[in-house]
């Protein structure tokens, strides 16, 4: 009789060992900051549990199940799934496109029985596995400055297109900018960066002319000017500072936000959920979440620089820029340094799709981790 694999000292041994070599006080910050999701999630429904705290902190709870599991999966194994992961995000982005669910003025979604799945989430992980096993295979010199950076560009150009035709105009720059910086770790000329973004610059303009859908050229022109139209396109912005503004230093308290709770701040559960956590707990309480942000920034880092393997250290990279990209437009666009993108706060904000996202993600983070001392191949034998 053959007895499991799970069953064997020699394998029970070697999980231990991988469990041990978690980082577990990276997923307590990380389970601080979806607590406190939860507690702000179940002030603003009025002291309620349902809808959104209750099923949050439950979400998170199994996706954190799933974080473990993904750290014990090997390193090879992520490197050979890199480019199916990929391929499977563009064309679940080609069919929202031709049997997508349409709501709020965007067709982003994928209806599949009782579930719902947005594909632009999916493939924010397959670009970071695909061009984290590309740049795995190119030389120093050129990734630096080749003909070889087509490949790339065109890895993220194509996902980029297709989520901006949905329209969903935030996420296609979040994917575009993570691309960017993952290409510009791999060491890409700085030059060609300057020219690049003076390229992006000059092409602003006939963006916002011929390009640009005239709801998108509205959050432009409000960014710009919030208080040209208060009560219309701006009103998200004005209603954002109000809550922002009026917490004060250390906020008005745990569930007494007027601006959340009288409901004068819209989508305050998702896009607009820290100016009513700021709104609460003021300006102290903001620069302790943002604090805890940094620090799992920092220690995300920490584990791509400890990496043995170039794709290890690319694909801890990408995560954590993907994550440190999505906490800053979020609170540019909260405070109105940037224009509404709809990008939510990672693990403070409502949302499935998202939250599931950001723990594979760091799933493959603490992947990396486990497996630091790893070498991947880029032969055949690479998962032997």
């Amino acid at each position: 009789m053959t007895v499991s694999a799970l069953t064997r000292p020699g394998e029970r041994d070697r999980l231990i060992v991988k469990l041990a070599n978690i980082d577990w006080t990276f997923a307590l910050l990380l389970s601080i900051i979806a607590g406190i999701g939860g507690v702000m999630l179940y002030s603003i429904a009025g002291g309620e549990w349902w809808p959104w705290a209750a099923p949050h902190l439950i979400r998170y709870a199994g996706c954190l199940v799933l974080m473990i599991i993904l750290a014990m999966v090997d390193l090879r194994v992520w490197f050979a799934l890199a480019y199916p992961v990929y391929a499977v995000g563009v064309l679940l982005l080609a069919a929202v496109d031709v049997v997508g669910h349409s709501a709020l003025g965007a067709q982003r979604w994928l209806d599949l029985g009782p579930i719902r799945i947005q594909p632009s989430e999916i493939i924010k992980i397959g670009l970071v596995l695909a061009l984290a096993r590309f740049y795995h295979t190119l030389s120093g010199r050129n990734a630096r400055l080749s003909w070889w950076l087509l490949i790339p560009a065109a890895l993220i150009g194509l996902p980029a297109a297709l989520v901006a035709k949905q329209p969903d105009l935030g996420t296609a720059l979040l994917i575009a900018a993570t691309g960017g910086v993952m290409m510009i770790l791999a060491g890409l000329s700085l030059r060609l960066v300057a020219i690049g973004l003076a390229g992006v610059v000059a092409v602003v303009p006939l963006a916002f002319m011929f390009v640009l859908k005239s709801y998108q050229k509205a959050r432009l022109l409000t960014f710009l000017d919030p208080e040209a139209d208060k009560s219309g396109s701006g009103y998200h912005i004005m209603q954002s500072k109000i809550a922002l503004g009026s917490g004060g230093l250390l906020g008005k308290g745990f569930g007494l936000g007027t601006q959340s709770q009288l409901n004068f701040l819209p989508e305050k559960q998702t896009d607009f959920i820290f100016a009513s956590l700021a709104e609460e707990f003021g300006f102290v309480g903001s620069v302790a979440v943002l604090l805890l942000y940094m620090a799992v920034i920092f220690m995300a880092l920490r584990i791509a620089s400890v990496s043995h393997s170039h794709f290890g250290r690319m694909a801890a990279s990408g995560v954590t820029a993907t994550f440190a990209l999505c906490l800053m437009i979020n609170g540019a666009m909260v405070m109105g340094l940037a224009p509404v993108v709809g990008v939510p706060m990672p693990l403070l904000s409502w949302g499935g799709t998202v939250m599931i996202t950001v723990m594979v993600g760091f799933g493959l983070v603490q992947s990396v981790r486990v497996h630091r001392y790893s070498e991947v191949t880029s032969g055949r034998g690479a998962l032997l």
